[in-house]
């Protein structure tokens, strides 16, 4: 299960030329020092958003928050299984992710 999740990843971060997948255990995607998705032990994605736009598509996705490793992650949606179908729809939120990270002070 974990391992297909994986490929999933890897396919939707390849679709994102302006960045790349890190990490070897915990896969994740950061920049200007923040990193705005990852993919947990229990195999799922969360992505990163403002605060307000997260509401927004905790809404408007029928999703909820992102924990990882039992934390709750600040500014993270849990990306709703059915999204993995279409990762060029979802390659258009994780570069809207990667925008708002580059918008904020460098770390």
């Amino acid at each position: 299960m974990w391992e297909k999740k994986l490929e999933i990843y890897d396919k939707l971060v390849g679709k994102c030329p302006r960045f790349e997948r890190k990490g070897k255990t915990m896969p994740y995607t950061s920049a200007n020092g923040y990193m705005f998705s990852l993919l947990n032990k229990d195999g799922e994605i969360g992505i990163r958003f403002s605060k307000e736009v997260q509401q927004k598509y905790i809404e408007e996705l029928q999703t909820t928050i992102y924990k990882s490793y039992g934390a709750v992650m600040k500014g993270y949606i849990l990306i709703p299984d059915k999204m993995l179908e279409d990762l060029d729809v979802l390659s258009i939120y994780l570069n809207e992710s990667y925008n708002y990270v580059m918008s904020l002070d460098p770390k």
